[in-house]
């Protein structure tokens, strides 16, 4: 089995998210990661990384490179085929920050 679906199996569940939001550092947005097939794998890592950091920080970028595992080596080769991956590397090389707004799930 890949590195990466070890380390999503050691995450916080995510069941209770319908997404994330990511905003600068002016409140601006920046992406949205829905809890849907495809990348409920993000959601997972980013939840993680905010719950950890408090924000993708730098630090939290580093880390979530490191859980993406043999993704973070194929989104340095082949830019824009990871956008996840994609904007971590961007908020470690540019020491930025994204602040994540948590959007819940409603049942009805």
């Amino acid at each position: 089995m890949a590195v990466f679906a070890e380390n999503l199996k050691k995450l916080p569940g995510v069941s209770h998210l319908a997404g994330l939001c990511l905003l600068d550092r002016h409140g601006g947005f920046v992406a949205t990661i829905e809890n849907r097939p495809g990348s409920q794998g993000s959601l997972a890592v980013y939840h993680h990384l905010a719950q950890k950091f408090g924000a993708i920080t730098p630090e939290a970028a580093k880390n979530g490179l490191e859980l993406y595992a043999e993704h973070t080596a194929d989104a340095r080769a082949n830019p824009g085929k990871h956008p996840n991956i994609d904007r971590l590397i961007a908020v470690n090389d540019d020491d930025a920050t994204l602040n994540v707004k948590h959007v819940f799930a409603c049942c009805a």
